[in-house]
């Protein structure tokens, strides 16, 4: 019923662009409730107010694309609006397929990032290096600038095999305004670097910008500990300095979960996403899979005895249409008698359509 609406909403995600999700719910007296409309809305729609809503339901919609959270909104005690915000997979482009970018790109996919590698030599810039990148270009670094349309919500790490390579990259990398930009190098190499580029009109604010040395400071000295530093700082930029919100959480998009979502089901399946919590709970409001009939599963709302009684709910339902919301307890003699190890709750909305 709704799978378009997925296909559509991926498209908009793999275009840069940041959605909200929004999902009217009716509930009925002990039963399953009726999903009444479901559509999404992108940034650009939310700013000119596209879409004829009340001015409090965008109010509440502009909190959640602020602090990338999820909301239940009840408009009374029979309806409410589910908002879900999602952004665009964060893009990295790592510059320098070396040594060091090995261990980078492997660390950085499984934080989230879609990584792109670029390097001049066919034997570092390959796929077999980097499978886990989502694209390697393999040209000349001036030239590649014409394959890449950065955005601004992008992340460049400059780590090629020389000085003369890094500045080529940074002094073009600069006339973006980018999510962050990191160059490795020690301090007095850094410095030269910056005072030659300044004095070939380069401005300061622009290249104050640049975080040079690159990574946390933990006393990394191996490639995969200096890989770690810098996944480390990109993490830092990418939830906390994504939004004027001291509460701002990188919402989950799973592109692979999505595009299960966007197909037309053969089978039976429910919709899963964890709505909200309180306490310790294996995973965040956000957090989604899907379930079919036969027991096959794609994503995870935490695993382990609190997941298999939503997925117990969710089989039971599977041949209608429509949503329930279980609360999953994981406190005091619950969680003792179930072995685990976490101490809070959380409420799942199970969706059939």
């Amino acid at each position: 019923m709704y799978e378009n609406l997925y296909n559509e909403l991926l498209n908009n995600l793999n275009d840069g662009n940041k959605c909200v999700l929004i999902t009217y719910l009716k509930f009925n007296e002990n039963k399953l409730g009726d999903i009444e409309d479901k559509f999404f809305l992108t940034e650009e729609n939310i700013i000119k107010k596209d879409k004829n809503l009340d001015n409090d339901i965008y109010e509440k919609i502009n909190d959640s694309i602020s602090n990338g959270k999820i909301d239940i909104t009840y408009i009374d005690d029979n309806k409410a609006i589910l908002i879900e915000p999602f952004f665009p997979k964060p893009r990295l482009f790592v510059f320098g397929g070396g040594h060091i970018a090995k261990p980078l790109v492997e660390f950085a996919s499984k934080v989230g990032f879609s990584i792109t590698v670029i390097d001049d030599r066919p034997y570092f810039a390959n796929s077999t290096r980097f499978p886990a990148a989502e694209k390697v270009i393999c040209e000349d670094f001036q030239k590649s600038f014409n394959l890449i349309n950065f955005k601004k919500s992008d992340f460049v790490v400059i780590i090629t095999r020389g000085h003369r390579h890094d500045k080529l990259v940074l002094s073009n990398v600069i006339k973006n305004n980018l999510s962050y930009i990191g160059m490795i190098g020690s301090r007095r190499r850094v410095r030269g670097m910056m005072e030659e580029l300044i004095s070939e009109g380069y401005s300061h604010e622009a290249l104050s910008k640049v975080n040079s040395p690159i990574g946390l400071d933990i006393g990394a000295i191996t490639p995969e500990e200096i890989s770690i530093s810098i996944v480390s700082e990109l993490i830092s930029f990418k939830n906390k300095r994504n939004s004027n919100s001291k509460k701002f959480a990188y919402p989950e998009f799973d592109k692979e979960l999505f595009l299960e979502i966007s197909k037309e089901p053969a089978i039976p399946r429910a919709i899963l996403t964890i709505v909200s919590s309180k306490g310790s709970v294996p995973r965040k409001p956000g957090a989604k899979m899907v379930s079919y009939f036969t027991g096959q599963t794609l994503g995870s709302i935490g695993g382990g005895c609190s997941e298999s009684d939503v997925l117990t709910t969710a089989r039971g339902i599977m041949r209608d249409k429509g949503f329930l919301i279980q609360k999953v307890d994981m406190t005091g003699d619950v969680a003792e008698s179930l072995g685990m190890v976490c101490g809070g709750t959380m409420d799942v909305i199970i969706e059939v359509f």
